[in-house]
């Protein structure tokens, strides 16, 4: 074959489109922010939408793209007050007339033709809501019928498995979040300014930690091999990235995978661990935030009583964290950032651990069984 893809480097689209990551990032980034500001004239038509919201935002999506919204719905109702609603678009679709919310509705969409989302779309439309797109073609019906479009520009994404595109829905939204704030003033300038700062970094941060993280997660992954099942546990805004893990291990490699919130496990799940159902355990943390703290000090307890209980835990964690590492079986590291943002860079991470695992099956990891890149019909 001829692609570019077949080479001792990057022998699958997956691999490829995982360390296009930084380089998505950036062209995303760059169409939205100039410097430590907002560019005015491709963020006014958001921000309007965002002045149009009547006190609530409802998010339709599906698979990675919902989880995506997920993160969002903490980030914004956290840092503007707006309130957040996920619907999974499958289900908002059907939804009674009274039922439905009187909001702004946000889809998200990686070919902006998710065939339920786009019904989503047009329900919305029908009622009178206004509507915001978020997909990675500028030109798809969702971009094209949606009040307005906020495209993510990662590039063509030829592998199922959602990577880089998800990774460039997060940092969209991450920005929805901080002009929201800006326009509900819940943000200092200055907060907003260091905010903006760190977006502007972040392909950076990356950047550094790819190569690290392959070796790590090859070599982690052969441990993991004849697993069955997995249950990945996160708190907060790592409870829906935990979900994307689960979902990218399911769908490339074809190893059963649920997740739940951190303080679910003991209430119910925790039946199912043992030596042949490892746990995947998101234990990155934001020292500057008190909420993150936490939320840390929690998962950390957590991992004590289950290395006590004989489990295996593969976590992910801070770069340097002695403390998770002594109480996991394995530990993946990722570099401190805000909690807003270590999303971006953990899932990374689990991504690589879903292909490798894929490839040590020897799963066509860029064509998983049963699935396409758009779904196209129900």
């Amino acid at each position: 074959m001829s692609d570019p893809v077949n080479s001792s480097e990057f022998p699958h689209w997956m691999l490829r489109e995982i360390f296009e990551q930084p380089a998505a990032l950036t062209a995303t980034m760059h169409q939205y922010i100039h410097g430590t500001t907002f560019r005015a004239q491709n963020c006014a038509p958001i921000l309007h939408w965002i002045d149009e919201a009547r006190g609530e935002i409802v998010i339709a999506a599906s698979g990675s793209s919902r989880h995506a919204g997920m993160v969002a719905e903490l980030l914004l109702e956290d840092r503007s007050g707006i309130a957040v609603d996920v619907e999974y678009a499958s289900e908002y679709s059907y939804r009674s007339e009274t039922a439905l919310k009187d909001a702004s509705i946000l889809v998200i969409s990686q070919s902006g033709e998710t065939v339920d989302t786009l019904a989503a779309l047009r329900k919305a439309h029908a009622a009178g809501h206004g509507t915001l797109a978020i997909s990675n073609v500028p030109a798809s019906t969702m971009a094209r019928e949606a009040t307005v479009s906020f495209p993510t520009l990662a590039g063509r994404e030829r592998a199922i498995p959602a990577t880089k595109s998800f990774t460039a829905q997060l940092l969209n939204l991450n920005l929805l979040s901080l002009m929201a704030a800006r326009a509900r003033g819940t943000m200092s300038e200055e907060e907003l300014e260091t905010a903006v700062r760190e977006i502007v970094g972040l392909p950076g941060v990356i950047e550094r930690q790819l190569a690290g993280w392959r070796h790590a997660v090859a070599e982690v992954a052969l441990h993991y091999r004849t697993a069955k099942t997995f249950l990945f546990l996160g708190r907060g805004v790592h409870y829906p990235i935990a979900r994307e893990g689960a979902l990218k291990l399911k769908e490339s490699s074809y190893v059963h995978a649920e997740a739940y919130p951190s303080g679910e496990l003991k209430h119910g799940p925790n039946a199912l661990v043992d030596d042949d159902t490892p746990l995947v355990m998101l234990a990155t943390v934001d020292h500057k935030d008190a909420g993150s703290v936490e939320r840390y000090e929690r998962v950390v307890h957590l991992m004590r009583d289950m290395k006590d209980q004989g489990a295996r835990i593969l976590a992910i964690a801070n770069q340097g964290d002695a403390t998770v590492a002594a109480l996991a079986s394995h530990t993946l590291y990722v570099d401190e950032m805000s909690e807003a943002l270590m999303t971006i860079c953990e899932v990374i991470p689990l991504q690589l651990f879903s292909y490798f695992m894929a490839v040590n099956n020897g799963i066509d990891v860029d064509h998983p069984r049963n699935l396409s890149k758009a779904v196209l019909a129900e």
